[in-house]
């Protein structure tokens, strides 16, 4: 069954406020919908890894490590470093993203609801902007949680003292809000990719897998390659330097004034991409 639904005409009232209300509605149903349900159980289980693991390392060091066999927090920095880069951004975040913002549209139109947003009296644009919003803040409150939690735990096998001299340094509380901060942008970078994805491909499985694939190999890219992946920007934003070994193909790290701005260049081009992909859009749910 295919259903042409005809965008409604606007309210009377229109203007940048009401499509800023509008998409605080779509934002609040989204986020509702994403935190909880049988679809966030891979999300949570995903953000939930980082913790596990270096929760059960702090045990074992607590339990089978002497005192004087502690590497010190200076070297549990360069331990995090590798598990944020390896495990959060590159893992949890990558396909915490998949899950959350594959879903935005695709999710609606397999619940067969998605005619329901499509009738309703809201710009096909504002429409992806509120769905976009909500799945970035659910994405970055899970997983900006589960980094600060998990950079948090590498001071369990520590004394106070320590640990508040730790705290006190400029390695301590701004690394902590540094590592929350490259969470919550690789969290808008892959959001918006993810989105796109979702929109333009019928089957999401493939573009996915090259992506993956493409994010995987950014070390052995050449210098002029680089910068077209999204972790390229992300790795150079890690307040940690990170030993890449001599395979890696050696390039200097992207400064902070060309990270940020790259990521959310391509955060722009891929919600114009959604924009345009849902003004063509047609509920066919006998296709899906």
């Amino acid at each position: 069954m295919t259903l042409l639904v005809e965008q409604p005409k606007a309210p009377a009232t229109t203007g940048v406020g009401l499509w800023w209300r509008q998409i605080r509605g779509i934002a609040r149903l989204e986020l509702a919908k994403s935190v909880r349900g049988r679809s966030a159980l891979a999300v949570w289980g995903l953000a939930a890894l980082p913790v596990l693991l270096l929760a059960a390392k702090a045990v074992i060091v607590i339990l089978f490590r002497e005192e004087a066999e502690f590497t010190g927090l200076a070297n549990e920095e360069i331990i995090y470093a590798d598990v944020f880069d390896a495990l959060i951004l590159r893992l949890c975040i990558f396909f915490g993203c998949v899950a959350i913002f594959v879903r935005l549209f695709r999710g609606d139109m397999l619940s067969r609801t998605l005619h329901h947003y499509f009738m309703a009296p809201v710009r096909r644009e504002v429409l992806v902007a509120g769905k976009y919003l909500g799945g970035v803040l659910t994405a970055a409150l899970i997983f900006g949680a589960s980094t600060a939690i998990s950079r948090l735990l590498i001071y369990v096998p520590y004394d106070r003292s320590s640990v508040v001299a730790h705290l006190s340094s400029a390695s301590g509380i701004g690394h902590l809000l540094a590592y929350v901060a490259i969470a919550a942008l690789a969290c808008i970078g892959y959001g918006a990719v993810f989105l796109a994805v979702g929109m333009v491909f019928r089957n999401p499985i493939i573009p996915v897998l090259v992506l993956l694939a493409w994010e995987s190999a950014n070390l052995f890219l050449p210098p002029l390659l680089k910068p077209l992946s999204v972790i390229w920007y992300l790795q150079s934003l890690i307040p940690v330097p990170i030993d890449r070994g001599t395979i890696a193909i050696v390039a200097e790290p992207a400064p902070l004034a060309l990270a940020v701005p790259g990521v959310l260049t391509l955060t722009v081009a891929m919600l114009v991409v959604a924009a345009w992909r849902v003004r063509q859009m047609e509920i066919d749910y006998a296709s899906d």
